[in-house]
């Protein structure tokens, strides 16, 4: 009997045991393999900060960019794809070597850069005019780094999307867009491929990503059969996005491997390396027939996790602040620039707007960041506003000093600066010192205007400090001379009333009345139509406390349209009274915590302003601010990013920008209620029997305070030691605007920017000067069509000077026309605008030069990418 030599057969390629290596893309599939192509997308999510803060962010980046590079080497085949503009430049700054090695493989094609924005922000809080920059920067940077711009957007971790998002992309360059959330088990659609179309008609090819975004570290079967299972395979091809994320990592060794191996099999089809682009390329290649047949979504994408539309009031607050500082700063600056020819200041904004986008990332404004994160996002958005109020206030001094300001001894001349692009008649305070008898005002002809003491913001036994208020009516984005004299105004207006106990206040306009057990305000008497929108709403619920068991992020919650406890009445007082305005102050309170609500009604006024202050100090419970309305047949209008869209009056949780409009009838009249909120994005509008209320109403989720980056399914300890978000004094102004029509006869979108953006009053001295005691730089004629952003043009001219960049949107959803005038520019411009149309303009400083229309990425209209 002979022995035999043991010999060893070719390992076959399975899923299991001791797996081959080596391998390589091939066609030596089996027969029997799927007819579809898997588009394999080898990414890396890295949220910059999350669980972590954005100093572990940057180093993240730096080494999840090093592996991918790492796998490019050892994978001829492997492709990676990257979005979040951010990540690039960080490495860029601490590593040149390593992203000179990035840019090689964008030019060999084998790392792919999508999104074009500077990071994944939250897609339904920000302003229109940050979603422009998101893309003006972060498009800009990869053409200037990579001689070639991202045309797939790409937000895969953010918690909605809002409906005018397919506008932005299109201004961007881009015509197809990625993204994960929400799923099919928490949205009102089933697809996963389908043209998204926004209000003005603009249209991209969208993806859901299906079931993740990335990946364990191993083999990807358990991710592609998932994503299998949520994708329609009438299709045909699909995407798998697959590597290491959240905390970065990317595609491993593993990943890699076994996509070679699966696609020898045949297991799932043809398992290509690729990318976003790739993909869409090829569906687009199938032509009209097929892309015809697509489903057309003209819609949000919503919801995952409301929560996030209110958690951490602070971030919401400093965000508006920020975004509206920059914005101001731009105009002010392109106005100094012709006026004193001095440089734009390009290089300080564009670092005050990339702090502001990075902190609206998707895990920093939505409030679901660990605590420590938001020092930095404070100090990052109070930099960006430092640095807008050093422009603001430098353009503002060179202005001032060529205004033709006589000399008065008597006075002491007040100029008040306006930063909208419309006129604004508005309460001005302003404090002053050297005047122990109080002050008065006039104008620059010497006549009086209304104005009263106020209480000065100095607590000090000084009488020489005070402060008032008075009425200051400002041209389009302009100036005005005003002038104190001594001695307090003696005006006296009968016609502007409070009653004794501040349960009436009414003008000509408005009569308000407070229902005096609870402080609630009952009635809004428009008294040019006589109707009352709040007719027959005593007795519903205006505040509701209610404990919150919820996450921080709210997943899986609907509505916070819940019945809670009112806050107790503790006192109602006359604050103010004058011949220019009222003030009464109501407090409430319940438990620890005081809410505190300053009703302001002028003169002249058609709305009803409220100051909120809250001192919050409870743990895991909310509080819902509710007006109520008296009105038969409601709808309900939300204002998002440049645009408008109507929702179900089912009491859902949903995101807004600054205002909620309910309209109905009252007595068969159409008639509505807009409420303007300037830091809040959590809203209900809920029928008539839910919430509490026996009537229709609207709700502002006030605050909220969750654990921070608690995140369902993990249970609290009883005993454990936790950090609560919105605990202390925060503060915010509300505007109830009664109106007869619908919310258009309110102009919202105005108002809004009017409250949230408030004009700057300054101190100023004699002097002679080539500028009139009042001027115009810029109006929109304060019709539909409203200029959203002027600012000076991203590229200098030739000669190195700076055109004008104005861009406006039609806010109402009807066709206009627009006539804007541009002193500034010695200028007139016409434009045809759609409904929620966004237009951009570069108005040449030569006025013999041709105004140019651009895109949101300030590029000629049609005309290829520089």
């Amino acid at each position: 009997m002979t022995s035999r030599t043991p010999q060893s057969a070719p390992v076959a390629n399975a899923p299991s045991g001791v797996q081959p290596t080596g391998l390589a893309a091939t066609t030596a599939r089996p027969v029997a393999a799927p007819d579809r192509t898997l588009h394999m997308i080898g990414n890396a999510h890295l949220d910059p900060v999350w669980l972590w803060p954005w100093q572990e962010g940057y180093q993240e980046a730096r080494a999840t960019f090093a592996s991918a590079l790492d796998r490019m080497d050892e994978y001829p085949g492997f492709v990676f794809t990257c979005d979040q503009v951010v990540l690039l430049s960080w490495v860029e700054e601490q590593d040149p070597e390593l992203f000179e090695r990035i840019r090689r493989r964008v030019a060999e094609g084998r790392w792919v850069n999508v999104g074009g924005w500077w990071v994944e922000p939250d897609c339904n809080m920000p302003m229109g005019e940050s979603f422009a920059r998101q893309g003006l920067y972060g498009q800009r940077y990869l053409h200037s780094r990579f001689g070639r711009i991202s045309s797939v957007g790409m937000n895969a971790d953010p918690f909605g999307h809002s409906a005018t998002l397919p506008q932005i992309l299109r201004g961007q360059r881009m015509d197809s867009y990625c993204f994960l959330r929400p799923g099919p088990h928490e949205s009102d659609f089933d697809e996963s491929l389908f043209h998204w179309e926004a209000p003005d008609g603009s249209r991209v090819l969208a993806y859901r990503i299906p079931f993740e975004y990335c990946s364990p570290p191993g083999d990807v079967s358990w991710q592609t059969e998932k994503s299998l299972a949520q994708f329609d395979r009438t299709l045909g091809d699909m995407m798998v996005f697959y590597g290491v994320g959240n905390h970065g990592g990317g595609p491993t060794k593993l990943n890699i491997e076994s996509i070679y191996r699966y696609d020898q099999m045949g297991t799932f089809g043809r398992m290509t390396m690729s990318s976003p682009r790739a993909y869409f390329d090829e569906v687009l290649s199938r032509g009209d027939a097929f892309l015809d047949r697509l489903p057309v979504r003209r819609d949000d994408l919503q919801h995952h996790a409301p929560g996030c539309y209110s958690a951490h009031s602070g971030i919401k607050a400093w965000q508006r602040r920020a975004q509206y500082a920059a914005l101001s700063a731009e105009r002010w600056a392109a106005v100094d620039v012709v006026l004193s020819g001095t440089d734009y200041p390009r290089d300080d904004l564009e670092r005050a707007w990339k702090q502001i986008l990075f902190n609206q990332f998707h895990d920093i404004l939505p409030g679901s960041a660990i605590e420590p994160s938001y020092d930095d996002a404070r100090d990052q958005l109070g930099e960006a506003v430092a640095i807008s109020k050093r422009i603001i206030t430098r353009a503002h001094n060179r202005i001032a000093r060529r205004v033709d300001i006589p000399m008065d001894a008597a006075t002491q001349p007040v100029l008040v600066f306006n930063p909208h692009p419309w006129p604004v008649a508005l309460d001005v305070d302003m404090q002053y010192g050297g005047q122990p008898r109080g002050v008065r005002i006039v104008d620059h002809n010497g006549t009086p205007v209304l104005s009263q003491a106020t209480q000065s913001t100095a607590t000090t036994g000084d009488v020489n400090r005070g402060a008032v208020t008075f009425r200051a009516d400002l041209p389009s984005l302009g100036y005005a001379l005003y002038r104190m004299l001594p001695g307090a105004d003696a005006h006296s207006a009968s016609d502007l009333t409070v009653a004794e106990d501040g349960t009436v206040l009414e003008n000509p306009h408005l009569r308000v009345e407070l229902d005096p057990a609870t402080g609630d305000v009952v009635s809004l008497l428009d008294k040019a139509t006589g109707l009352d929108v709040l007719a027959g709403t005593a007795g519903q619920p205006r505040t509701a406390v209610c404990e919150d068991p919820t996450d921080t992020w709210g997943h899986r919650v609907i509505s916070y349209a819940w019945p809670g406890d009112a806050m107790s009445l503790e006192r109602i007082v006359v604050r103010e009274t004058g011949p220019l305005r009222t003030r009464v102050r109501v407090e409430r309170s319940w438990g620890r915590s005081l809410l505190v609500e300053e009703l302001l009604l002028s003169y002249d006024s058609r709305a009803l302003r409220i100051d909120v202050s809250i001192d919050w100090r409870e743990q895991a419970h909310l509080l819902k601010l509710r007006y109520p309305v008296g009105l038969a047949d409601p709808r309900a209008t939300y204002e998002i990013p440049y645009g408008v869209i109507e929702r179900p009056v089912d009491g859902a949780e949903e995101p807004a920008q600054s205002w909620v409009d309910l309209t109905g009838t009252a007595d068969g009249v159409p008639a509505g209620l807009t409420v303007l909120c300037t830091t809040k994005h959590g809203w209900d509008v809920s029928p008539a029997g839910s919430a509490g209320s026996a009537v229709a109403s609207i709700g502002v989720t006030a605050v909220r305070s969750p654990v921070y980056s608690w995140h369902d399914p993990r249970l609290l300890d009883p005993d454990g030691v936790y950090s609560f978000q919105d605990q202390g004094v925060q503060r915010f102004r509300v505007e109830l605007v009664p109106h007869a029509g619908d919310w258009r006869a309110a102009q919202p979108t105005r108002r809004a920017a009017v409250l949230g953006q408030p004009v700057r009053a300054q101190l100023e001295s004699f002097h002679d000067g080539d500028l009139p005691a009042r001027h115009s730089f810029a109006a929109d004629g304060g019709g539909s069509v409203m200029i959203t952003a002027l600012k000076g043009a991203e590229d200098p001219t030739a000669d190195g000077s700076t055109d004008l960049i104005v861009r406006a949107v039609e806010t109402a959803g009807v066709p206009a026309a627009a006539s804007f005038a541009l002193p500034l520019a010695g200028r007139v411009l016409e434009a045809e605008f759609g409904p929620f149309q966004v237009r951009t303009f570069r108005i040449p400083r030569d006025p013999e030069d041709k105004i140019v229309e651009v895109d949101l990425l300030e590029w000629a209209v049609g005309e290829p990418t520089p």
